[in-house]
């Protein structure tokens, strides 16, 4: 099993970070990473759960590259190469991609990216993908940010957006939310056995879905400074009243 190319949507399936490598060779005019050294995480979540929405404010935010597995299929059979070939006949044949493949083309994108932080979407799609992706990559995510939407809000969401998809109509939805129900979810619940998932309440507005997210994102060591200077602040506040309040009463 692979990865099936679908038309560009908005919404991503799935996403990746990464640490800073421990080491970094030099191929000619080309970085190429130790990617055994990255830090990877996962975005998931059904159609409609607005991952794409929050991907790019991950992507202005904090700097990281965001990758799309469909995105770099799709512009590997444009290029005309023979794996591009390869790629658009498997999908005319109507077989799935190889999960190597997309795997493969995660992989250059992250040599070539010049970053160290990456947020890959739309893989892995089933236990499969994870699998192979981890035998491959020899990279374990950090964790999986997974958007929790009840799908009666995604369903109105996706037939009330103005550029969905051509196929954007009740049945193909529902059939769109058994395939991650079956594929995908299994991917979310073996990770977060293993603690690894960071749930996000989706189904707010998208503000305060962010401010989750940067939750999230934000080190702990950036949180806690925040919160010093926030006591700091506070406390000359309370100096500056009390010298007020005696020079009142002088």
């Amino acid at each position: 099993m692979g990865t099936v190319v679908e038309t560009p949507v908005k919404e991503a399936d799935a996403t990746v970070t990464v640490k800073k490598p421990t080491v970094v060779f030099v191929l000619g005019k080309h970085f190429v990473l130790a990617l055994s050294s990255v830090f990877v995480v996962i975005l998931s979540g059904g159609p409609g759960s607005g991952k794409g929405t929050q991907c790019a404010n991950i992507v202005e935010h904090f700097g990281y590259t965001h990758l799309s597995a469909g995105d770099l299929l799709r512009a590997e059979i444009k290029s005309g190469s023979e794996n591009g070939t390869m790629i658009q006949n498997m999908i005319k044949e109507g077989k799935i991609v190889p999960s190597e493949v997309t795997i493969k083309l995660l992989q250059k994108a992250m040599e070539e990216s010049g970053n160290d932080k990456f947020l890959i979407d739309g893989f892995p799609r089933n236990e499969e993908n994870r699998a192979a992706f981890e035998a491959v990559t020899k990279i374990e995510p950090e964790f999986v940010l997974f958007f929790d939407c009840s799908e009666e809000e995604m369903e109105r969401r996706i037939l009330n957006r103005n550029q969905g998809r051509e196929d954007d109509n009740v049945e193909t939805i529902r059939k769109r939310f058994k395939v991650f129900l079956e594929s995908s979810l299994p991917v979310v619940q073996y990770y977060e056995a293993k603690g690894k998932v960071r749930k996000i309440d989706a189904a707010k507005p998208v503000a305060e879905v962010f401010d989750a997210v940067k939750a999230v994102f934000t080190p702990k060591d950036e949180k806690v400074k925040h919160y010093s200077c926030t006591i700091l602040c506070i406390e000359k506040f309370l100096n500056l009243w009390d010298i007020k309040q005696d020079n009142a009463h002088m």
